[in-house]
């Protein structure tokens, strides 16, 4: 699973960050919580952290209450395919 995230800044500029593997299974590390159930019970804070977790890995967001403090917003701009144990299996007849 990817989640595409797009941060707006207080300033007006913004930054698209793909979510992958790394932050969100420190996401469930961090709240104790699975991912799995983003759909139907995601927090703003979980979308916020997310995307400061993926820019922290590179270096480019520091200190997570420091950087909150410039951000105005984060949208959901695109849900990658569910990995391929979250699929279904075809069932053989």
């Amino acid at each position: 699973m990817k989640m595409q995230l797009r941060v707006t800044y207080n300033d007006g500029s913004g930054a698209d960050v793909q979510v992958a593997a790394p932050d969100l299974v420190a996401f469930e590390r961090e709240f104790d919580r699975s991912v799995a159930r983003f759909e139907s019970e995601v927090k703003f804070t979980d979308l916020v952290w997310l995307a400061w977790h993926r820019l922290n890995r590179d270096g480019s967001a520091g200190e997570f209450d420091a950087w909150l403090n410039n951000v105005d917003g984060i949208e959901v701009t695109d849900v990658g395919e569910p990995a391929p144990l979250d699929k279904t299996a075809p069932t053989s007849t």
